[in-house]
């Protein structure tokens, strides 16, 4: 059965301690819609689709998997490089090198590899939480 943070995450941790599910979920929210529209050189691009394959893709490395998601997403938008990159972050931090970091998303701004690091670690967090409650 499904446990999404959406339908049983939020509710119970702001049942357990009172507006801090709503801070969590705004905290999540904001990190998931930010875009500046822009991929490499291309400008007024829709990068939802992308940003979803992220946050689904940590989901996944732990365990998560989501019956309405089409995970053929993640094989089409996310390169080996940026899974190996996500992948060890999210499991293994220490192990980051800047090695790792450069080898994806050749072309890409700074702004939008950071942009990767906060979606993940907030995907990671949420998981975390799922778990724990």
């Amino acid at each position: 059965q499904d446990y999404t943070w959406e339908d049983h995450g939020f509710s119970l941790i702001n049942r357990l301690y009172p507006d801090v599910g709503q801070l969590l979920d705004e905290k999540f929210q904001v990190v998931y819609n930010l875009t500046y529209n822009t991929i490499a050189m291309h400008c007024g691009v829709d990068t939802s689709m992308l940003r979803r394959a992220i946050w689904n893709y940590v989901h996944c490395v732990f365990g998560i998997r989501y019956d309405d998601y089409d995970y053929g997403e993640v094989n089409q938008l996310l390169e080996r490089n940026l899974k190996i990159y996500i992948k060890t972050v999210a499991c293994y931090p220490e192990k980051t090198t800047k090695q790792i970091y450069t080898q994806f998303w050749r072309h890409f701004k700074h702004s939008e590899k950071v942009h990767i690091n906060l979606l993940l670690l907030e995907a990671r967090m949420q998981a975390a939480l799922l778990y724990a409650l």
